[in-house]
């Protein structure tokens, strides 16, 4: 059965003065979430919805990926209201989230915001998400090439992040099935190492056999191009092996209980 193995990197950077960036790696689901930065609470958002996404997609491999995280998702929309209603201190707290996820024969990817999901099949990269920022938008209608939106002033402006609006109007993730064979490899990052290394420099970097090693390769290269924000790296290998049951790796601000919002609200699938 298909299944993930690998690490991931996390690093505060060179500016910030602590970490909001936050990541789990597991056998059957993997993901990054970026607190959005200028707003309250980034750490909490991150550490909350990578928490709760984990929770409510307890259920795999036995569970349609798509679906458990379209689930975890909206379950950690719903995390993060009821912590800003509790706490209005947390209000405007937000964060990014880009997963994967697999049932050992599919595999599924959840995205929102502007953290990254690359691919890396016989030997060439591919970027799976898309990024839900103004400037993309700008690339898609055709006012800014791809070159110009990477040094845009607006580069960081997020159109979409959970929780999204507490009216209703859920700010969904996109949620899609994805291609993917055994020997390929996954790459999960915050844009503080997107925005900073090039996609010649992180092909390079995943092309380093070892997960632990392409991950600390490609982490020290957004510090050395100015480690302006957190930075954070999953790279997990797609393999077809025996199943197994494992604890899983937790990056970053998830770390700290005390930023995840009630965890005993967390649902599990």
């Amino acid at each position: 059965m298909l299944r993930f193995t690998g690490v991931g990197v996390t690093d505060v950077g060179h500016v910030r003065d602590h970490n909001e960036d936050s990541g789990f790696v597991g056998p059957y689901l993997a993901l990054v979430a970026d607190g959005v930065g200028g707003a309250a609470a980034g750490e909490i958002a991150s550490a909350t919805t990578t928490y709760a996404v984990t929770a409510g997609a307890s259920a795999l491999p036995d569970a349609d990926p798509r679906a458990a995280l379209a689930e975890a998702v909206a379950a950690a929309r719903r995390q993060l209201l009821d912590g800003v209603a509790k706490d209005l201190r947390r209000a405007g707290m937000a964060t990014t989230l880009t997963a994967v996820a697999t049932d050992g024969t599919r595999v599924a990817l959840a995205h929102v915001g502007d953290s990254r999901a690359y691919l890396v099949h016989e030997g060439h990269l591919v970027q799976l998400s898309t990024d839900h920022t103004f400037v993309q938008q700008l690339v898609e209608e055709g006012h800014l090439t791809p070159a110009q939106a990477r040094v845009h002033h607006w580069k960081n402006v997020v159109l979409r992040a959970l929780p999204g609006s507490d009216t209703g109007e859920i700010e969904a993730a996109d949620v899609l099935e994805l291609e993917v064979s055994p020997g390929d490899r996954i790459m999960l990052c915050s844009d503080g190492l997107s925005d900073l290394v090039d996609d010649e420099l992180i092909a390079e970097g995943l092309l380093i056999a070892d997960p632990r090693s392409a991950s600390a390769r490609l982490v020290s290269e957004a510090l050395a191009a100015g480690g302006n924000d957190n930075v954070t790296c999953v790279v997990v290998d797609v393999i077809d092996g025996p199943r197994v049951v494992g604890d899983g790796q937790w990056l970053g601000a998830v770390r700290d209980p005390a930023n995840v919002v009630d965890p005993s609200a967390a649902e599990m699938s």
